[in-house]
């Protein structure tokens, strides 16, 4: 099945926002209904490809047949962009001028590397395609003449090592099919993301993803024990022996690489056995600031739950996690700041865990709420994107950012880009609402997770573009790194290339030119064209 064309997911999930909802958006922030109808997949049209014959023909060649080659408007429209919300917005206002020229759907290591001789011959660039679940404009181009490269006929689990306990995948699988076939033999990788029913292997290895899970599995890229990739020069096999000192660790230049070094073709994985229990509790603490310094405690000293997350006040009061109970709180006088605390384990080490990590919380001023607020936010984990797309069918404007810092660090930075985007939207006569959790931590430090809601303006992307440059800026200037785990495609590549530096991109670019000679890569993304 495929996800919706112009938003995300399943669309028997797609559901309205409630009028309780709407009123109070409608009330808090000035939002107004939406009044021009919605574009129907049936009514977009597209012109012809301007791919030539000889190039179509030279690409079903590589691919066994003209059938894994579509150039049908449809096919074409569900591998436009991504799925940011500026991404969605120029889709429904009928903006497909990153549309590519054809879908090319290879079904294994040799025929992606034919795919890309014949892309170089004809002069197509090439953009990796797995879930469709960017974003950061990853899927963006600056390239009018490509190819959509879409991995979903390489959907195989190719090896399952148990001794060892690793597990070789293909890029095409999705997290969900994984998980199944992991778990036919007792095994999970444990990596869920928000993206998770859609996302690929592929593409959490090339995005650099981490799970909610993250505290307890780890993020992906430390999950990632091998990969093989195929280049227009060639293939790279990286990732030998669980850990080396054989030089530099060549997994790191494509782990984030965003298919701009090559196309993953398959990825070796640490795995764990299943766990026998998974038990989600709720604590609440009086203050963000309160609540990250118990997370700080127990992520530094221990016992690190598997999933330990903390929402602001603003975030708490609004009850994101279900579209149902939005307001719930707001309107009952609710306070403080909630926190979820997951384990997962045998019964007698969860058990260990829950009762030694309790007395850290209760210790830094955390008051256990029980099970409830832990098993809403289990079964609702994925649902914020759907209700992101329900806001804008009634006129919100509702998006994302995240980014992690060291933990002296935080506080600078939780403040500095909520006062960039409250600022920058108020001025331009949208006040906002922006919350914030934190979504992930280390020893060292933690993510910073933003949405941001307002009204929409007459040009909805160009209302947003200064709040979005504006929160940039003081992630750099506050001591943050650009992404943590979205990656950087084109909506943040600006921005990293003054974190990286001048001579680490020019490193970076000269990696490039050698595994990518003639740019055709997803060019523009993560590295500007020369």
């Amino acid at each position: 099945m495929d996800m919706l064309w112009n938003g995300w997911g399943d669309p028997a999930k797609a559901a309205p926002l409630p009028e309780t909802v709407t009123g109070l958006l409608r009330d808090l922030l000035g939002v107004k209904p939406r009044t021009a109808p919605a574009l129907a997949l049936e009514d977009v049209r597209l012109p012809a490809t301007t791919a030539e014959p000889a190039a179509l023909k030279a690409l079903a060649d590589a691919v066994g047949g003209d059938e894994h080659v579509r150039t049908d408007p449809e096919s074409r429209v569900r591998h436009t962009r991504g799925k940011s919300t500026p991404d969605l917005l120029r889709i429904r206002a009928g903006d497909f001028a990153d549309v590519p020229q054809a879908v090319v759907l290879p079904a294994g290591h040799d025929e992606v590397l034919a795919v890309l001789r014949a892309c170089a011959a004809h002069g197509l660039a090439v953009v990796p395609f797995g879930g469709g679940t960017s974003v950061v404009g990853g899927l963006a181009p600056q390239r009018s003449a490509f190819v959509a490269l879409d991995l979903r006929r390489m959907d195989g689990l190719l090896d399952l090592d148990p001794v060892s306990r690793t597990a070789t995948l293909q890029p095409g699988l999705r997290a969900p099919e994984a998980e199944a076939l992991l778990a036919e033999q007792g095994f999970t990788l444990g990596h869920f993301p928000q993206s998770f029913e859609w996302a690929t292997i592929g593409g959490f290895a090339a995005a650099r993803s981490s799970g909610q899970a993250s505290a307890g599995y780890g993020r992906f890229d430390e999950m990632v024990l091998g990969l093989t990739v195929a280049t227009p020069e060639g293939t790279l096999e990286t990732g030998r022996a669980p850990r080396s000192a054989a030089g530099p660790d060549l997994r790191q230049l494509v782990l984030g690489s965003e298919g701009a070094f090559g196309v993953i073709t398959s990825v070796t994985v640490r795995i764990r056995p299943l766990p026998e229990v998974r038990v989600y509790e709720g604590w609440r603490f009086g203050s963000f600031e309160e609540g990250a310094a118990a997370l700080r405690r127990l992520a530094q000293d221990g016992p690190r739950p598997t999933v330990l997350r903390l929402s602001d006040e603003t975030e708490t009061l609004i009850g994101l996690a279900q579209p149902d109970a939005i307001g719930a709180d707001l309107a009952q006088g609710g306070a403080g700041c909630l926190a979820i605390a997951g384990y997962e384990g045998t019964p007698e080490d969860t058990a260990h865990r829950r009762e030694r990590a309790a007395a850290v919380l209760t210790a830094c001023g955390g008051t256990l709420v029980g099970a409830e607020p832990g098993e809403r936010w289990a079964h609702g984990r994925y649902s914020a994107p759907y209700l992101r797309d329900a806001l804008l069918d009634v006129g919100a404007f509702a998006e994302t950012l995240e980014t992690a810092a060291f933990w002296s660090r935080i506080p600078d930075l939780y403040t500095a880009v909520r006062t960039a985007l409250t600022d920058t939207l108020t001025q331009a006569g949208t006040p906002p609402l922006v919350m914030c959790h934190i979504s992930h931590v280390y020893e060292n430090g933690a993510s910073l997770y933003f949405t941001v809601v307002s009204a929409q303006g007459e040009d909805p992307v160009a209302h947003w573009t200064p709040a979005k440059h504006a929160a940039n800026e003081a992630v750099l200037t506050a001591g943050g790194t650009i992404s943590h785990h979205h990656g950087v495609g084109t909506d943040h590549r600006d921005w990293y290339v003054r974190e990286a530096g001048p001579l680490g991109i020019s490193a970076l670019r000269a990696v490039k030119r050698r595994l990518d000679p003639d740019g055709l890569l997803n060019p523009g993304v993560l590295l500007p064209t020369d």
